[in-house]
């Protein structure tokens, strides 16, 4: 506890005078991406312009907000706790602090999060099992300074012990890092918002798959540079240019720019009609990105790629059935070599009933495409930048890299508070020249010599049980049955388990 509170101290002392980076690149809810949030559950909107005037909160690249909580907590508004009556405990009232008026004033947020991972045949060789102890303390403050000008500055820590750990990466352990540091100057020009952020941040504006903060980890994926936005009623842009975040293990001090990978693009958002298919929730959002790694890995090769990433992402609600569709076709360079993969993601879910507990069956189809990492000419490799790492493998041990993959699911929820996932994924090799690959994009040594296509079947369940609005328990098992594209290479089946309880303010 009083690590957490130095942590909250040090966050309110740091947001009145951040410093932006210098510019140089769920958890998900269920076993699928996760669905726009429905009206109802995101946050009242501050803004100066009537809430029906703005661009739908869903659609506005920030990720997932539900009951008023966001990954990125800087995308939660809670101006609605200016009215003391609507405050219910003191956390409450943590989360408006005026300063000087209604528009000058400070929200804090928080996390602390204990979990225990699980793994048997760690790596997929036979071995003995791991076990990792993992906890999670963020402290954020979020200052207002009219209706202008915001500064947002966050503190993480992350604990890992156990056994058989291997080498601690600093995602998972961190003495204490600046997981966000940002400053935002906004305003209104001709009926429409815009805006601009300089400085460490997350970002999500782009299929689930493809880029997202990655909560599974104890610090999130974070960037540092700028983006800028400009938003309507019905029509959006979005452009950044980001370096990555290389992370240490010990103070704030060796969390530093990554200036071997520069991630910078340009997004757009249309709000389809709500007459479409007779009554909708639909949002298109074509994109363009470009993506240099100075060490990118492909095969025996070690060198610069620059890849090129032309998409179209449709996703939302038409009736009783959601949504998430991407096509993404990947062009540049590697080592002199072209490339040229394709990244077909198409996900959905269809609510059997109308009640809000009603189940939900879906099915999600990935193609992506393999070949060229051991040999010469074009490279097909398809590549998720920077994505959902969970969504294949919970143990990390699938990516959408030549790699085709189908998988029937089901949610229900027996109660108001408790929801469970089943999913039953079969995977196998786009490129039978090509290697299957880890979610960290590296391969499976000896797999690209195999003559099998079929990767695995992978059996999940996820469990959430909402202890209340701000707890939340977790649990996930994941069966492995390796196919002959990794036994043949000595590879083996695994299970995992994992459970944790979330605090959240």
């Amino acid at each position: 506890m009083n690590t957490l509170l130095r942590l909250y101290a040090a966050t309110c002392l740091i947001a009145p005078a951040i410093v932006p980076v210098a510019h140089a690149e769920e958890a998900p809810v269920t076993a699928t991406a996760p669905a726009v949030a429905p009206a109802a559950q995101t946050a009242d909107r501050g803004n100066a312009r009537p809430a029906a005037q703005e661009y739908p909160t869903a659609g506005v690249g920030d990720g997932v907000t539900a009951g008023g909580y966001n990954q990125s907590r800087w995308a939660e508004d809670w101006t609605k706790y200016r009215d003391p009556s609507k405050r219910d405990d003191v956390l409450d009232r943590l989360k408006y602090i005026p300063i000087a008026g209604d528009d000058v004033y400070l929200t804090l947020s928080g996390e602390f999060r204990v979990r225990v991972n699980h793994t048997t045949n760690p790596n997929l060789r036979d071995r003995e099992g791991q076990r990792q102890d993992i906890n999670r303390i963020v402290g954020g403050a979020d200052l207002h300074l009219g209706d202008h000008i915001r500064l947002y500055g966050e503190l993480a820590h992350g604990g890992l012990s156990g056994l058989n750990l291997g080498a601690k990466a600093g995602q998972l352990q961190n003495d204490l890092v600046v997981q966000q540091s940002f400053a935002d100057v906004t305003g209104t020009i001709g009926g429409v918002d815009v805006g601009v952020r300089y400085g460490r941040q997350t970002f999500a504006d782009g299929p689930n798959l493809m880029v997202v903060p990655r909560d599974n980890n104890t610090i999130f994926f974070v960037y540092n540079g700028v983006r800028a936005w400009a938003k309507g009623t019905t029509l959006r842009g979005d452009v950044f240019d980001f370096k990555t975040t290389r992370l240490g293990t010990g103070g704030t001090g060796d969390d530093i720019v990554d200036d071997n990978r520069r991630f910078s693009g340009a997004s757009a958002g249309v709000v389809l009609p709500k007459t479409l298919l007779g009554g909708s929730n639909l949002f298109f959002d074509p994109f363009f990105w470009r993506l240099r790694n100075s060490a990118a890995v492909w095969g025996p090769r070690t060198a610069e790629e620059v890849r090129k990433f032309y998409g179209l992402h449709l996703y939302g609600d038409a009736g009783p059935v959601n949504i998430d569709w991407t096509i993404n076709h990947q062009g540049g360079e590697f080592n002199g070599r072209p490339i040229s993969a394709w990244l077909i993601l198409l996900q959905q879910t269809y609510k059997v009933g109308k009640s809000r507990t009603a189940p939900r069956v879906g099915f999600h189809f990935d193609y992506a495409s393999g070949g060229g990492a051991y040999g010469n000419g074009t490279l097909r490799n398809s590549l998720a930048p920077f994505g959902n790492n969970i969504y294949y493998s919970y143990q990390l041990y699938a990516t959408p890299t030549n790699m085709i993959a189908a998988a029937p699911s089901v949610t229900v929820q027996p109660t108001q508070k408790l929801r469970v996932t089943g999913e039953y994924q079969l995977s196998w090799r786009d490129s039978l020249n090509d290697a299957v690959y880890r979610a960290n994009g590296q391969a499976f040594a000896g797999t690209q010599l195999g003559d099998s296509r079929k990767i695995a079947d992978t059996i999940r369940f996820q469990a959430i049980y909402a202890v209340s609005p701000r707890v939340s328990f977790t649990a996930r098992y994941e069966h492995l049955i390796a196919g002959p594209a990794l036994t043949d290479a000595g590879y083996r089946s695994s299970d995992f388990l994992a459970g944790w309880l979330s605090f959240r303010f």
